[in-house]
């Protein structure tokens, strides 16, 4: 039986990834507890997530999955062969982490939303939407990787569209209380979130609070609209995780074989393997 890998920066479980992630597995013709097993490590720090790695290494998983940017640098560092799946928010390839797109090269491939990069169109959505609005927050997780880009990016359209813009931080969900509560101090009228995992996994969190102190809000996450949040503009997770999902069971097929691949997956799927 196959092993799975999952390693996030998430605080917690994120049901949204799990259903997305074993609806992708289903679709190539594997089912946890029947013919694949999963090992799912979430860290609550951006330094436990080394110790992790190496964790699922020493257990000779078949194939890592990991979500967001620093889970998946604490992979590549961890295995040079075992194949990584990735799910990141930004470009992998001015991240370094692959050659191209269409030929990644090592052990990495994966997906990206792009998330990162289209931060600005949700400024600009929420402009359209609240154009009385002229002082704006954005809120980041200052320890992401991105987080400098992502600032400089929303700040160069904020300058283009004459608004103030706030950055605001929160790195846990305990943080969440404290930013809302200061929003009304420096006069906001509106707040973007970046993308960030902690971000959506406390989507009903932060449209609690958005409709408490009655800030218009957009995030990355249908979750948070779903919630009762204003407003979202992104990817679906549970889609992008779904996937995923896939990937990581083509690597499964690949790695059991040619023979096993047609009696698992009946042969309806197509093979991959990583270059």
């Amino acid at each position: 039986m196959p092993v799975i890998g999952f390693l996030s920066t998430s605080p917690g479980p994120v049901a949204s990834i799990e259903v997305g992630f074993r609806r992708g597995l289903n679709e190539t013709g594997f089912t946890e507890g029947r013919n694949v097993a999963i090992e799912f490590r979430w860290a609550d720090q951006y330094d436990r997530l080394s110790a992790l790695a190496a964790d699922l290494v020493r257990r000779q998983v078949t194939v890592i999955a990991t979500s967001g940017l620093p889970a998946t640098v604490a992979a590549k560092a961890a295995t040079a062969t075992i194949p990584i799946v990735f799910q990141l928010a930004s470009d992998p390839v001015a991240l370094g982490l692959v050659t191209s797109l269409n030929r990644p090269g090592g052990n990495l491939t994966g997906l990206t939303s792009l998330n990162e990069e289209i931060g600005p169109k949700r400024l600009e959505l929420l402009h359209e939407v609240i154009p009385s609005a002229t002082i704006i927050a954005l809120l980041m997780n200052p320890t992401s990787p991105n987080a400098e880009m992502l600032s400089r990016d929303v700040q160069e359209v904020a300058r283009t569209l004459g608004l103030k813009l706030h950055v605001v931080h929160a790195n846990n969900e305990r943080d969440f209380d404290t930013v809302f509560a200061g929003l009304a101090q420096l006069q906001v009228g509106g707040l973007v979130a970046g993308a960030h995992v902690l971000f959506n996994s406390r989507s009903e969190q932060l449209a609690a609070l958005a409709l408490r102190y009655a800030v218009p809000m957009i995030t990355p996450y249908r979750e948070f609209a779903a919630a009762g949040g204003l407003m979202s503009y992104g990817q679906s997770i549970p889609d992008q995780y779904r996937q995923a999902g896939v990937y990581v069971g083509r690597s499964c097929v690949a790695a059991r074989g040619e023979g096993a691949a047609a009696a698992d997956a009946g042969d309806r799927h197509p093979r991959s393997r990583f270059t």
